[in-house]
């Protein structure tokens, strides 16, 4: 009986010593980051929790590389907005600020060129011109009724401008140039280039102000490999023109044995 004051305090002096310890793990475990779950986004403009583990050079790494993206991206498309020259069957808008009785949308403009507008005796002539040479003369014509008018005109659909695909692609023809396309951009929405084809010697075929016809080649192998850059856009009116390769030879060899087979029957043998 006398043993057991012994064992029961025996065991209050190892409680009272394991406390602390536990007491610190715990805290350990509530100061302790929480893991990233499986598929979290690292990217910098991510709004949900930031993941801690991710050093902050990469972050600012991330954050350049996406900058230098969307600012690239930005002449890419305005470039072919700014300099496109209106032509029939494109569809454009006129928007004349805080005046809607002077604003009209889906304006098609018709085989000669001139579209109808308010107190323009005759119209205004937009074929061959920008969008922005446009609303300068139309503010010019409303200068004499409206002071200081704001005109906006924008392209709703080009329609006008269009490119050829010819050659050794899975469907050449002629296409509708609805935004800047570079020659890589344009053979893909052609269905890409056959077996047929040769892409190191791909040609561009361009009109030049005196309407003699130039050519540009374009190594188009050497742009699917990175050796190249795709920075060649096309023009309204220019043709891509692929030719054959050497298994175009084959081809047409293997697709006339059977009729020099058939052509033997009535020779004799050859």
């Amino acid at each position: 009986m006398k043993s057991k004051p012994k064992v029961a305090a025996t065991l209050l002096v190892a409680l009272v010593a394991l406390a602390p310890a536990a007491s610190f793990a715990q805290k350990q475990k509530k100061a302790a980051p929480p893991k990233s779950q499986a598929g979290e986004r690292l990217e910098p403009d991510d709004q949900r929790e930031v993941r801690t583990d991710v050093p902050e050079e990469v972050l600012a790494n991330r954050r350049e590389q996406m900058d230098e993206d969307s600012q690239g991206e930005v002449p890419y498309y305005n470039n072919f907005l700014n300099t496109y020259r209106l032509g029939p069957e494109d569809v454009i808008s006129v928007n004349v600020f805080d005046l809607p009785k002077y604003s009209k949308s889906g304006i098609i403009v018709p085989p000669d060129g001139r579209i109808d507008y308010y107190l323009v005796r005759g119209g205004i002539q937009v074929a061959g011109k920008t969008t922005q040479q446009v609303a300068d003369e139309i503010a010019r014509h409303l200068d004499e009724y409206i002071i200081d008018p704001k005109v906006n005109v924008s392209l709703d659909k080009a329609m006008s401008a269009r490119y050829g695909v010819l050659g050794d692609v899975a469907q050449p023809g002629i296409r509708i140039m609805s935004r800047r396309l570079s020659v890589y951009e344009a053979l893909s929405e052609a269905g890409g280039v056959l077996r047929t084809g040769d892409k190191r010697k791909v040609m561009v075929l361009q009109w030049s102000a005196d309407r003699t016809l130039k050519s540009i080649p374009i190594d188009v192998s050497a742009i699917e490999k990175g050796k190249a850059p795709d920075n060649y856009f096309l023009r309204p009116g220019d043709q891509i023109f692929v030719p054959g390769n050497r298994w175009k030879t084959v081809d047409a060899i293997m697709k006339a044995l059977p009729v020099i087979s058939f052509a033997r029957i009535f020779t004799g043998g050859f």
